[in-house]
């Protein structure tokens, strides 16, 4: 009798200990905030509704060659566009690179905007949205409940000649709609053309 309760109070021990372990994993493993958050920025839409956002290390890195357009704005700063995605989700990411070609540092005055909610994003891409014309309407970037941007922010700026991949998350367009301006406080306006 000893031994069967002995037995089935080791069979407790290990079950609660391989529970523990089991749930130990999956928090370290990207629960809250590992994936998608830029120091407090996100790429992902459920940043959007309550997650958290993606660091600027965590951003997503722009591989693709091809460029959708080029813009460049007073100072030497450059803007490339590598893709504007549609995703399942009902948002566009928005990839490129910005480039510094100046010899003085650059902090992105202006690019978070107007609105009062993005303003504590400080040096980020928080200040741009997509513009479909024909449609008569823009895209704000989205954010999430604590009003980060789902972008790249800049918390040190861009040392002269510094290039940093950059990521800006919008609502999408109706599927219909392919060609749209990005547009960004300060810079000229770009037309790119959505995939996906």
């Amino acid at each position: 009798m000893d031994r069967a309760k002995n037995r089935a109070w080791v069979r407790g021990v290990a079950a609660a200990t391989a529970a523990a372990a089991l749930a130990l994993t999956l928090t370290a493993c990207g629960g809250d905030g590992g994936g998608k958050k830029p120091d407090d920025k996100t790429s992902t839409p459920a940043a959007a509704s309550g997650g958290k956002s993606q660091s600027q290390s965590n951003a997503p890195s722009t591989q693709n060659n091809e460029v959708l357009a080029t813009v460049t704005g007073g100072d030497g700063i450059e803007i490339v566009v590598n893709s504007a995605k549609r995703d399942t989700g009902g948002f566009v990411t928005v990839e490129g690179v910005v480039a510094n070609n100046s010899s003085q540092g650059f902090t992105a005055p202006g690019w978070q905007g107007s609105e009062q909610e993005l303003r504590d994003n400080g040096a980020s891409m928080a200040g741009a949205s997509l513009v479909d014309k024909t449609g008569k309407k823009r895209y704000l970037i989205l954010r999430d409940t604590d009003g980060r941007c789902l972008c790249t922010r800049f918390p040190t700026g861009l040392t002269a000649g510094q290039k940093i991949p950059f990521y800006a998350q919008f609502p999408a367009p109706p599927a219909n709609v392919t060609d749209v301006d990005f547009q960004l406080p300060t810079m000229p306006t770009a037309t790119i053309k959505i995939s996906g």
